[in-house]
């Protein structure tokens, strides 16, 4: 029987069975059409003890975030917006300065670190996948190259100064062993050091049905009841907490050593965390519910790409997203049913969508195909989509979402059922 990552209870209770996938951001070269792929069951269970969300381990985090690992965060211009407003939030907030240290743990291609540098406070970024690594390096930020746990934050402290600041977006949810991960900022923190975590929020993902967001590469999904659970026990203290609209819904928690934060705990912890017991995230019953509508909205959809097939309507889809895959290869969508996938990415372009192995290609194919229906799949970059593809409507195009329903995207935010 699986037991729980973090308090090592025995796992019964399931979110979700999504069947078999490949990795998510295992992207497949021209080469590689001829090869088989290797596809992991993709299965969600609850811990009933401290209510930790988990897949059902099958692969290593080396298999999943390899040397060539293709997403770079510098891709979205409204990520970089996100990164920046942080960074200048985070400088103002706690008087960051050229005497100070921030570090960076999934650094990625430095899309927030960058903007540390041009503030001229020193910094770091630990990335373990040599893609992104590199070109973060390229943009004169210094990164170390691996995976960062209790031992990497030790190894760190023997060449760098202890941090004023780290900062943890959306790779809370990305490791494996969450107690050493969440172990490492302790050690690496200065006494009066603070770290930020930015994770999507459990409660937007069932609010939202947002199964999508579960893949391969989502070790857990994560709710504030259980964060601080796993900080308390491993050396953080929350003191602080936002809400966020990234990633569908993100929480950005603020943490302070245990041993010697002084840092007084701000409302909102005790109102999150009164919101989420209401909603039930510490009863069996509430997990019950994201497995039939996600089997909805697959059916919803493949009756839609089969109807469109049909009507002889040309579909092609945007954004070669990791909740993309999820959701094609839980439907078992072809390119028979979808043309191609574009994405700004050069990394993706020229490769193939594991599992379904559409085509990926640039913007500019789109614009010469001229689809009558666009399937975006990163539904949670809405605004920025919408105003990056208004021309799409010039040749009679619409844009379409799966999740939470089947819907047209409409400008000014209306939508309605595609025809």
């Amino acid at each position: 029987m699986s037991r729980c990552r973090h308090c090592a209870a025995p796992l019964s209770l399931k979110l979700i069975d999504l069947g078999t996938a490949p990795p998510s951001n295992a992207y497949v070269s021209a080469e590689q059409l001829a090869q088989p792929e290797r596809w992991y069951p993709l299965r969600v269970l609850v811990c009933e003890r401290c209510w930790l969300v988990q897949t059902e381990d099958y692969a290593a985090r080396e298999t999943l975030f390899s040397a060539d690992y293709a997403y770079f965060s510098s891709t979205s211009s409204s990520w970089l917006k996100h990164a920046e407003t942080y960074v200048a939030d985070m400088s103002r907030r706690f008087g960051l300065g050229a005497r100070d240290f921030a570090v960076e743990v999934a650094a990625n291609d430095g899309y927030l670190l960058q903007y540390f540098k041009a503030r001229g406070i020193p910094c770091l970024g630990v990335e373990p996948t040599t893609a992104t690594a590199n070109a973060a390096r390229a943009k004169g930020l210094d990164i170390a190259e691996m995976f960062f746990g209790n031992d990497t934050a030790r190894d760190l402290l023997e060449r760098y100064p202890a941090a004023s600041i780290t900062v943890a977006n959306n790779v809370l949810a990305h490791v494996p062993d969450i107690n050493d991960f969440v172990a490492g900022f302790a050690t690496i923190l200065k006494p009066d050091g603070v770290a930020t975590f930015e994770f999507p929020h459990l409660s937007e993902l069932m609010r939202g049905l947002q199964f999508d967001t579960i893949y391969h590469e989502h070790y857990s999904y994560l709710s504030l009841t259980t964060v601080a659970t796993i900080f308390a026990r491993n050396g953080l203290s929350v003191f602080d907490v936002e809400r966020l609209p990234t990633h569908g819904g993100s929480l950005r928690v603020f943490a302070q050593r245990s041993a010697d934060g002084k840092r007084e705990v701000a409302a909102s912890v005790g109102a999150i965390l009164h919101q989420e017991q209401a909603e039930g995230v510490a009863s069996a019953a509430y997990y019950a519910t994201l497995q039939p509508a996600a089997e909805r909205i697959k059916d919803g959809l493949l009756t839609w790409l089969i109807e469109a097939k049909r009507a002889g309507l040309k579909v092609a889809a945007y954004g070669a997203a990791a909740k993309g895959n999820t959701l094609l290869n839980f439907a078992g969508v072809r390119p028979d049913l979808i043309r191609f996938v574009v994405d700004r990415s050069p990394g993706k372009q020229g490769r193939f969508l594991p599992g379904s192995r559409i085509p990926i290609v640039s913007e500019d194919h789109l614009r010469a195909e001229r689809p009558d229906r666009v399937l975006i799949l990163p539904w949670n970059l809405r605004a920025e989509l919408e105003a990056q593809l208004a021309y799409v409507r010039e040749w009679g195009g619409q844009l379409i979402a799966a999740v939470p329903e089947l819907t047209v995207w409409r400008e000014g935010g209306r939508t309605c059922a595609p025809s």
